[in-house]
């Protein structure tokens, strides 16, 4: 019997113009799937002229310039309801969405929605149910003793995935996906008696295991930061008085 991550996959990611879910912005973006493992992969790409300077910190990481998205991005509307759009549609066919770091990148895509389209995320799902997997939860959770970094780069590595042009939103993706497959691979006596949905649920009491965990190694290095429980989306922020 095949097991669910051996079969239909999709992967989703973003490039942008900073880390800050609340204020930065989507430059570009990507949407893969898979209908199972080794077969072809179909990419839907996205050029978004933000209509707001890139730092140049960030255009070092993606390579994406103010002069390139203002000649060739489109206006971040009707990008935002088609990225929507293709989300919702994918996740109610039952395909697991793979998204790295979910919580940065579908919440940015929260914001984006909220920003330009006066509409969110859950609004355009309108029910349908997202089945979401994120490799670096999943791997902090099932070697969570190993030391070092976890990200992208790192975890492919270690997983022994191509990440071919990282720092692309469609060559992310198409890693995070193949390294889902891998993670669950390796791991299978614990990942193949679960079915997505289950995955989902409890990857959020995980997260928030590993978000406490952080706080509490924060604190005992003298520097306390806050960490969001929160996943795979964080909740809008209340509005300032």
């Amino acid at each position: 019997m095949m097991h669910w991550f051996e079969g239909p996959l999709a992967a989703f990611d973003t490039e942008t113009t900073g880390v800050d879910v609340e204020q930065d912005r989507i430059v570009s973006a990507a949407l893969v799937a898979q209908d199972t493992a080794g077969g072809r992969v179909r990419v839907t790409r996205w050029l978004v002229n933000p209509g707001v300077p890139v730092p140049p910190g960030a255009t070092e990481i993606h390579g994406l310039t103010d002069d390139h998205l203002q000649r060739n991005g489109r206006w971040p509307a009707p990008v935002m309801d088609e990225i929507a759009r293709a989300l919702a549609e994918s996740c109610a066919t039952g395909r697991p969405l793979v998204v790295m770091n979910a919580p940065f990148d579908l919440t940015l895509l929260d914001r984006e929605l909220r920003r330009h389209r006066a509409s969110s995320l859950t609004r355009y799902l309108d029910g349908v149910p997202m089945r979401v997997v994120d490799p670096r939860v999943l791997d902090k959770h099932l070697d969570r003793y190993r030391k070092g970094r976890r990200t992208l780069t790192d975890l492919c590595a270690r997983y022994e995935v191509v990440l071919d042009g990282a720092h692309d939103a469609a060559a992310d993706a198409t890693a995070s996906l193949e390294l889902v497959r891998a993670v669950c691979r390796r791991f299978s006596a614990r990942m193949e008696r679960l079915s997505p949905s289950e995955l989902h649920t409890l990857q959020a009491t995980w997260h928030a295991a590993q978000a406490r965990g952080l706080e509490a190694w924060f604190a005992k290095s003298g520097t306390p930061e806050a960490v969001d429980p929160s996943w795979p989306l964080r909740p809008e922020l209340p509005a300032a008085a």
